[in-house]
Order: structure tokens, then sequence, then C-alpha cells
């Protein structure tokens, strides 16, 4: 299973990610997700916070085109991205 899957417009992810590190990043992948380390604590939806506005500059896209499908309060989530033109394995090389 890949960690992405693309339709017209829209990105669906499937990520690991692991709060409180010391800088946000992509880790590489992990099992069938790719994992981000996030600079913010895992409280008061600050991580998810800072995983929305990453993606947002990583997809240069505004922040409204990007979603929390499901994951809320887990390390695995589930992430859409409507609008944006590039391509998911960018992130993976740098």
């Amino acid at each position: 299973m890949e960690w992405f899957t693309q339709s017209d417009e829209r990105i669906t992810l499937r990520l690991h990610v692991q709060p409180g590190a010391k800088k946000t990043e992509v880790a590489g992948l992990y099992g069938d997700c790719l994992k981000v380390r996030l600079a913010a604590p895992p409280v008061d939806g600050k991580a998810n916070d800072c995983l929305m506005r990453a993606l947002s500059d990583w997809f240069s896209v505004p922040l409204r085109q990007v979603s929390l499908k499901s994951g809320e309060t887990s390390r695995r989530k589930v992430v859409e991205i409507s609008g944006s033109n590039k391509n998911p394995q960018e992130l993976l090389s740098g």
C-alpha cells in the first residue's frame, strides 16, 4: 500500500506524526505512511496545527486547502490536499 494517492487535483496522504521534535521535517517512510516530525507539542491541537501549516507550505497551497480526514488525536493521520500540482514523492527527496 502506497503512502499517498493522487486523483485529479486531490492528494491524500497517510502520515505517521511525531510531535515534540526539534524541528518540523519529513523523516522518511514508516511502513505504509510518511513519517513527519513536528516541532510542536501534542496538546490543545498544536501538533495538528503545525502539521497543517507545514503541509500547506510544502505543497504550496493555502491552509484552507489542507484538511485532516482522520486521526485527530492519533499519530496516524489521513490528510487531503486539494489544488496542488506538486508530486508527493518530492517530499522524500528533500
